[in-house]
């Protein structure tokens, strides 16, 4: 086997046991990313035949593991444009908290930024300036968004482990979508300092690995407390990896039943059943609960993210940095530069935004979804008194077609609709893999757990990967 098809613990060994360099593990990513890059286009700047090179931090633990980086961490002189004409060519000055950490920890920054949809405005990486990137288990997929690039490139071994961001699921879906784990942190458990914000009250980063034990470990290089963000909570974070290999006897499952309602691809439903069989068979112990406000959580989220979205991204007018249009005034500056920088799909959600917080509709949309969001957190409040998780697909469908939903915004916005309560109450959950549908695509399962509870996560999560086989399964290409 390859280095690059290893997880990042399997490679610590070898590093450590002299049966691999850093070197060698970048030579292994370089062919495999020169392959297939072309087809996948997991990156958002790859160039073919261009030699990559790493800084190998000096010490730590992880020197010589090389992480991807979604294109929305800013990281110090390294291209970070949120695949977004609007930031061409804008490098940041300083390193995010989480890159930071990383290289405290002796994990190299891969040069190249993971591909991702214009400010992670998106569920199929599809609305990159830089294009799609493709499923690695079908070519004509998506390999869901806004964080589908760092999930391809660690499905098909193009990266080793990566980091995304979670606003409404855009770690967990693609990580559903291409097979492979994805956790989305409890909000305040890791730093925001450094993420070019999407909306601020939601986004989360998290890690995007080959298996549980992976997301274990980098989640705790990058948890932890921040005073450069103000919603970071000086909480300790306790070494996850102690949790991994615990048994599940005992532990209680809450099946939500408005997930399992009509317009699931009945594939998934039947999957996800089986996953949950499985569980049982372990010893969790399982019985149906309700969330009743789910059912108005999408609009509640496009009413809150777009709202917070225009505010954070009017900062972006060709002044400061990034990409600027010519003209012969400053107001005609302004429109021009917005106007040819942004996306047809940011321009929606910032008009979305600026009208649900312009005055005479703040109180009648962007009021009442607080409101409303709040009973979704007291949903989920209410279920975790009686049970430790609660658990459902992460999508309610495989992946689609690359285009299918591009014309279709509200169905296209229907695809995270089992991912975004959990950024709403502000919860942690993963995504893990537990079935292919007949044509071969991969299904995701997602836990959710009470909030700074990662732990009990990791601890379902790796029982369920160690009495399975679909982690191991990968693409042919």
């Amino acid at each position: 086997m390859e280095l690059n098809q290893l997880t990042a613990h399997e490679l610590l060994e070898k590093l450590k046991n002299g049966q691999a360099t850093p070197e060698g593990i970048l030579d292994s990513l370089y062919v495999r990313i020169q392959t297939l890059e072309p087809k996948i286009k997991a990156y958002a700047r790859f160039k073919p035949a261009a030699k990559i090179s790493l800084n190998v931090q000096a010490g730590g633990l992880f020197a010589g593991l090389p992480v991807t980086i979604k294109d929305n961490i800013c990281t110090e002189g390294l291209n970070t444009e949120c695949c977004s004409r609007i930031l061409e060519n804008f490098r940041p000055p300083y390193d995010a908290t989480v890159i930071g950490k990383l290289k405290s920890a002796g994990c190299s920054i891969f040069p190249l930024k993971a591909n991702m949809d214009e400010f992670a405005f998106g569920s199929s990486t599809e609305n990159s300036y830089f294009g799609p990137t493709h499923n690695p288990w079908n070519l004509e997929c998506v390999p869901g968004g806004s964080s589908g690039g760092s999930a391809a490139a660690v499905a098909s071994d193009e990266a080793i482990w990566a980091l995304g961001s979670d606003t409404g699921g855009s770690i967990r879906q693609p990580a559903s979508f291409c097979g492979v784990v994805g956790l989305k942190p409890t909000y305040g458990r890791v730093s925001r300092f450094g993420l070019i914000a999407f909306a601020s009250s939601l986004d989360q980063i998290g890690p995007i690995t080959k298996d549980v034990e992976d997301a274990a470990i980098l989640t705790r290089i990058i948890s932890g407390y921040d005073q450069n963000d103000s919603t970071s909570v000086n909480q300790d974070v306790p070494d996850y990896s102690v949790s991994l290999g615990k048994d599940i006897k005992g532990l209680k499952i809450g099946i939500p039943k408005e997930y399992f309602v009509e317009g699931m691809d009945p594939q998934v439903k039947s999957i996800i059943e089986e996953a949950i069989n499985k569980l049982k068979s372990l010893g969790a112990v399982s019985n149906q609960v309700s969330l009743p406000h789910t059912q108005y959580a999408v609009p509640v989220y496009y009413i809150i993210a777009t709202a917070e979205a225009s505010s954070n991204l009017a900062r972006f007018d060709g002044v400061q940095y990034g990409y600027r249009a010519k003209s012969d005034s400053l107001i005609e500056m302004y429109k021009k530069t917005r106007a040819e920088g942004f996306g047809e799909e940011a321009k929606r959600r910032i008009i979305l935004g600026t009208f649900a917080l312009s005055h005479g509709y703040y109180d009648a949309y962007y009021l009442r979804a607080l409101k409303v969001r709040t009973l979704i957190k007291n949903d989920f409040d209410a279920v975790f008194k009686e049970f430790d998780f609660i658990v459902a697909p992460t999508s309610p469908t495989p992946a689609f077609k690359i285009g299918e939903r591009a014309e279709d915004p509200l169905k296209m916005y229907l695809s995270d609709i089992y991912t975004i309560s959990v950024n709403l109450a502000g919860i942690p959950a993963i995504s893990i893999p537990c079935g292919f549908t007949k044509d071969g695509l991969p299904v995701g399962l997602q836990i959710m757990a009470k909030p700074f509870n990662e732990e009990m996560l990791f601890r379902l999560a790796h029982a369920f990967e160690q009495n399975t086989e679909w982690h191991k399964i990968k693409p042919r290409l």
